[in-house]
């Protein structure tokens, strides 16, 4: 069966629930290897002599919101490409999907050098934003940005993008081949350069060195993918001026920007609850002892705890989002709601067991991170049970936020992206650290996640309500334009 035809039967004909499991599950997995590498890059910095540990884990700590800020790069242009090309292959337009992906390689390449130069030239400054106030934890993320974000940057960049890619036109299983190499790699090399390689102290500094050449690695696995199979992708990495026409840039950019912003926002949510945790915590005197660094380590640990039903969620909302925009295009709207409503379906039900999970053993899960039983553990463990409530609110916000973005309704989907981090979180940490100091600042999340699930349901139902018709009875002839369609959205 050639390309074309398999890309046919996946996206129009096959059964919605193996559609699903072809797409969503090989993202699902890759995204899980990517959190447990994420989980082991913690989790190896904690075997640090008990005196450095908390330092060490702090340090890669603050630097996951300049590090993931290079997703929100990708993101920008990924989903947004990936959102034009499932768009414009369900419309039989090739030569515009061909485009399209050019254009996101070439924009994505640009934007990341900038800003890994940026991050080079004010790197203390930069550091000391994200919550590196402590001289140790400060000279410990210089030296983890230095490798991971300026010299790692583009390759970190373009596998996110290139994974984004390869799922728009049903390559997901490459695409998640390339992640899950570089998570795996990663995970093999980080006790190598920490504790091996390297001499102590450098633990932080043995983490980033791995991770930028695991990225490396992937990068040049998705470059032999595309030499191997160029005759029959779409993808395409050939720079012309056709790739500027037909309205390539303004609808990757604007599908793409709630994509970033969502990321965006997300750092700088953790940026601001690292920043005010730590003097929340450097406040808190317990036996002559203040706790900054204690705090931010526990949180740190949480967060990436709770992360396993995110990732899951994340990779199914990656997964299926070529499937609806391509049906959404095609005018096959029963297809597409079916899609949709199995995905999220799966989604909610997995995180609610992580939920749970997380409710059980909260102790257990942060213990595998701090080895000892003093604050940091005892922290993280409180920060688990709160922080954990939001997920499965958290995945009916993804999955419709998901579900603007594959149909081109930028608006909707930049409403939510902001709501779910950024204009309600952040000024809920304020209110509620001084309700509940400490611990409010975490609750802040799972509030935020709450209300932005509501929101989503809201603007969805108004959605499906304004256009009953159009989906219950499809037309592929009139399926609108991102232009017409935004118009028509109720916000």
């Amino acid at each position: 069966m050639s390309s074309s035809a398999r890309r046919k039967e996946l996206f129009e004909n096959k059964p919605v629930f193996s559609a699903i499991m072809e797409l969503a599950l090989p993202s699902v997995i890759g995204q899980i290897i990517l959190v447990i590498y994420n989980m082991a890059d913690t989790f190896f910095v904690g075997l640090a002599d008990e005196s450095v540990a908390d330092t060490m884990i702090t340090s890669v700590t603050v630097c996951m919101p300049a590090f993931m800020f290079l997703s929100a790069i990708s993101n920008l242009f990924g989903v947004g490409g990936a959102s034009v090309i499932s768009r414009a292959l369900g419309q039989k337009d090739k030569s515009k999907a061909k485009r399209a992906s050019a254009f996101a390689i070439y924009g994505c390449l640009a934007v990341t050098a900038l800003y890994s130069l940026g991050a080079l030239i004010f790197m203390g400054d930069f550091v000391r934003l994200l919550g590196g106030h402590d001289p140790g934890v400060n000279n410990n993320a210089c030296s983890y940005m230095l490798v991971a974000i300026v010299a790692g940057g583009i390759p970190t960049a373009m596998n996110t993008l290139f994974s984004h890619l390869f799922r728009a036109e049903g390559r997901s299983l490459s695409a998640s081949v390339g992640i899950a190499i570089g998570s795996l790699l990663n995970i093999a090399l980080d006790p190598l350069f920490m504790f091996v390689i390297l001499p102590p102290g450098h633990e932080a500094l043995g983490a980033a060195i791995a991770t930028a050449i695991s990225n490396v690695v992937a990068f040049l696995y998705f470059i032999i993918i595309m030499r191997r199979r160029y005759a029959e992708m779409v993808i395409r990495a050939n720079p012309s001026r056709a790739m500027f026409g037909d309205s390539i840039p303004k609808d990757v950019i604007t599908v793409g920007i709630p994509a970033c912003l969502m990321t965006l926002c997300e750092n700088i949510s953790y940026a601001f609850l690292d920043n005010l945790m730590y003097w929340a915590g450097h406040n808190t005197l317990v036996g002559g002892i203040r706790l900054g660094v204690e705090v931010q380590a526990g949180v740190g640990v949480a967060k990436k705890v709770n992360m396993l039903a995110h990732s899951v969620v994340r990779g199914m909302t990656q997964g299926v989002l070529p499937l609806i925009g391509y049906n959404y295009a095609s005018g096959n709207r029963k297809r597409m709601e079916a899609v949709l409503y199995t995905s999220a379906a799966m989604s909610v039900g997995v995180a609610l067991l992580c939920m749970l999970g997380n409710l059980l053993f909260p102790y257990e899960f942060t213990g595998i991170f701090i080895q000892d039983a003093g604050f940091s553990h005892d922290f993280a463990k409180s920060f688990l049970l709160i922080l954990c409530i939001g997920a499965p609110f958290s995945a009916v916000a993804y999955t419709v936020i998901s579900f603007f973005q594959a149909t081109g309704h930028a608006l909707s989907s930049l409403i939510l992206a902001l709501l779910r981090k950024g204009i309600l979180d952040i000024p809920l940490m304020f209110i509620l650290r001084a309700l509940i100091p400490i611990y409010g600042l975490v609750w802040a999340t799972p509030i935020a996640d709450i209300l932005c699930c509501v929101t989503a349901i809201v603007l969805y139902v108004s959605f499906i309500t304004k256009h009953r018709r159009e989906l219950s009875q499809p037309h592929p002839e009139e399926a609108p334009s991102l232009e017409s369609a935004e118009d028509t959205v109720s916000v």
